[in-house]
Order: structure tokens, then sequence, then C-alpha cells
């Protein structure tokens, strides 16, 4: 008999989880490494997840803006929830996910050292994934029965600017902006292994009081973003039923920002991450996941290694 495994949640946008710590975009907000995004459980299959990360590392701010040297080692906690459903006869899923962020960041402005402190709820996520191929919406009965082989899905994030923000600091836990993710995407198993493939594209409204009315800036301040294209893939093997290892990588490009009607010079992104995750069952409603990533490429943005440790109970049945 086939055991059913539920996915742990995708994790929140890393622009909630370094606090909006771009002056002039939201660096890392395609970082992400999720693998197994898109396998299907049964209709009505729930899932409540904690995840504390823990981030170290640098920041690398456009050269043009006078701040350097920039240090952070933020730690984030992400409770999420997890359901599943019939969408008009394929699988489908909802993730709704509130962050809350603590850190301290160091850097010189101006040439003059500054340290801050930052604690406080992060902007929230919500996802709705559907499967297009190859999974459609079953029991638990026939889920046993059923064996992956190509997976076609897609999903739509909303980040909603419901974080802490205050329009005369720099770096704020929330973003005062909405940002939207449609994606698609592939997953294969081929026995023991699966592969997973994401495409994606960020797209971001206007932060209408960006760093404003302060020493630095009297007026009120406006920064919008052009989108970022981001890409994903996972190679994972199966230990054995809800037992599995991964190796994970992306690559995401684009976000010019414009800063009062001016686009900021050098503010083109194009960055990567690599990482692995681990998966392990620790009962039959618990089990837990241990990731790790590093940026590989950095030309703007968050150069820093993260790790995750996350806790998950799952369970079948209608939520009461």
């Amino acid at each position: 008999m086939r055991k059913r495994a539920i996915p742990f949640v995708t994790k929140p946008c890393r622009a909630s989880l370094l606090f909006s710590l771009c002056l002039s975009s939201a660096v890392c907000v395609a970082q992400d490494l999720a693998p197994r995004a898109y396998l299907i459980t049964p209709v009505h299959s729930n899932a409540v997840t904690l995840i504390s990360s823990f981030f170290n590392g640098s920041i690398l701010f456009n050269p043009t803006l006078p701040i350097s040297d920039v240090t952070a080692n933020p730690k984030i906690l992400v409770f999420s929830y997890y359901h599943t459903m019939d969408f008009f006869g394929r699988s489908a899923n909802l993730v709704a996910a509130l962050p809350y962020g603590v850190g301290t960041f160091q850097g010189k402005v101006l040439g003059t050292q500054q340290e801050v402190y930052r604690s406080g709820l992060l902007d929230f996520t919500f996802r709705f994934s559907m499967n297009l191929k190859g999974g459609p919406a079953m029991s638990p009965k026939d889920f046993q029965s059923w064996h992956q082989k190509t997976l076609i899905g897609a999903s739509f994030s909303v980040l909603a600017p419901t974080g802490q923000y205050d329009p005369a600091r720099l770096i704020n836990q929330g973003t005062n902006r909405w940002a939207f993710k449609p994606e698609l995407g592939f997953s294969r198993r081929r026995g023991h292994w699966v592969l997973d493939a994401y495409g994606a594209v960020w797209f971001f409204t206007t932060n209408s009081a960006h760093f404003s009315n302060n020493q630095f800036s009297a007026g009120t301040n406006t920064l919008s973003q052009s989108p970022i294209g981001a890409f994903e893939g996972h190679l994972s093997y199966d230990v054995k039923p809800r037992l599995w290892a991964s190796l994970d990588g992306n690559f995401w490009y684009g976000g010019n920002t414009t800063l009062n009607s001016k686009e900021s010079p050098n503010s083109y992104q194009a960055n990567s991450r690599v990482g692995a995750t681990v998966s392990v069952p620790i009962s039959k409603h618990h089990s837990l996941k241990l990731s790790y990533s590093n940026g590989a490429y950095i030309r703007l943005g968050g150069d820093y290694q993260t790790i995750s440790v996350a806790w998950q109970y799952s369970w079948l049945g209608r939520p009461n």
C-alpha cells in the first residue's frame, strides 16, 4: 500500500524574510528553494508547519548608494497552513503563511558605522496551486493505488503588505507594496528519483512612501520595480516513503528599480543559490525538514548562508 506524504509548504518569499532590506528593490524576492512543491496529495489533506530559519551573511547594495559593508543575521519564524481540494476535477491546494522576524543589521552609511535592530510581523503570503496534467483530484483510497509519472501544475502567489512598516525607516519588516507571482511547475518521477523544475515571474506594485519624511529626505519618495524572472530546479531521491533528500538550485534576473520616476543605475539582478534539503518522518502525523543554502552567484542582494528547520503536523479530513 502506498503511503501518503504531504509535501512541505513553500517558504514565503525572501523579500519578507530579509525585512525588505533593499533600498531600491526587494533583492531577494525570488530566492525560494522549495523541492516537491507540485507533488499532489489526497483531497482534504491538511498540514500545519512551523519553520525556523537562520540567515548569516552580507548584503550587496547598488554601488551608487552610500551604503557599504552591510552584514545581517535575521532569524525568521513562519507559521503556515496547507489544505488540498478538488478544483474542477483536478488536484489543488492553498497555503497561507504568516512570518515573524527578528535581527540585527550592521553597515556603513555615508562612511559612518550604523547598527539597527528590528523585530515584528512580516508580510503575509498566500499561494494557490492546481494540477494541470497527471494528477486528478483523488480520495485517500484512490491515491493509495496511484503512481506519479509526469505532473504539470500552475500556481499564483500573493505577497500582501501586512508587515510592520515605517516610511521614515530604511530597514522595515514590511515592503509597503503588493507582489504577485504566477508560476508553472514540472515534476517527473522515475523510480526513487524525482525531478522538479519551476519557472515564474514576480510583479510588484509601487511603494508610494519609500524612505520618506526623515532627515535624509524631507518629501515623499515613490519606488517601483520591473518584473523579476525566476527559475528553480531540484533533484530528489526517496530513501523510503516520506524519507527523501534533494539537491536544490535557482536563478533569477531582472528587477530594475525606479525611484521618483528615475531608473536607478546598476539595479539589475542576476543571482543564484544552491542548497540541499532532507525530509525525515517522525511518526504518522509528524515530520521534520532540514535545509541549507548559500549564494552561488550574487550580483546584487543577499550573499548569505541559510539554515532552516521545519516541523510539520499533517492529517486527513475537512478542517473543523
